[in-house]
Formats: C-alpha cells, sequence, structure tokens
C-alpha cells in the first residue's frame, strides 16, 4: 500500500468513528505518540538555519573553508578523505 493509499485509508477510518469522541480522542493520542517517535533531526527552525548561514559566511570571511573552481578538484578533494 502507498502512502497516499494509507494516508486515505486513516480518513476513511476516521470518518467511521467521527461522531464518537472518545474513539477520536483514543485514535488522536495514539497518533501523536506515534509521530513523536518519528522526529526528524535534520529539522530547524528558521533561527537555527539563518544562524547556521551567518556561521557559515564567518568561517569563509576568516578563510576556514575549501573552494573548488571544477568538479575535478572537488572529486579529488573528496577521494582524498
Amino acid at each position: 500500500m502507498t502512502a497516499l493509499e494509507l494516508n486515505a485509508e486513516i480518513y476513511r477510518t476516521l470518518g467511521e468513528i467521527a461522531e464518537n469522541e472518545d474513539l477520536l480522542r483514543r485514535a488522536l493520542k495514539s497518533l501523536k505518540r506515534l509521530a513523536a517517535k518519528k522526529q526528524d533531526e535534520t529539522l530547524m527552525t528558521k533561527e537555527e538555519f539563518f544562524e547556521r548561514v551567518d556561521e557559515a559566511r564567518e568561517q569563509i570571511r576568516r578563510g576556514e573553508c575549501y573552494s573548488f573552481h571544477n568538479h575535478e578538484s572537488m572529486n579529488a578533494w573528496l577521494d582524498s578523505l
């Protein structure tokens, strides 16, 4: 089953219990518990993103970076790691 099909099935099932507030609360609690398990550590706030951009700009200003003029030189550097 694809993600789209699963999503549709979830909504269809929620529609079946839509009149029962207790069942909806239990479903919400379960979904929140599942969502909490899937925390993407790569996500960041807008402020964190711009802090990282500012830090990168500062590192570039200090010369603490690598620059490549073509992909061969970049690949050579990557191969050396």
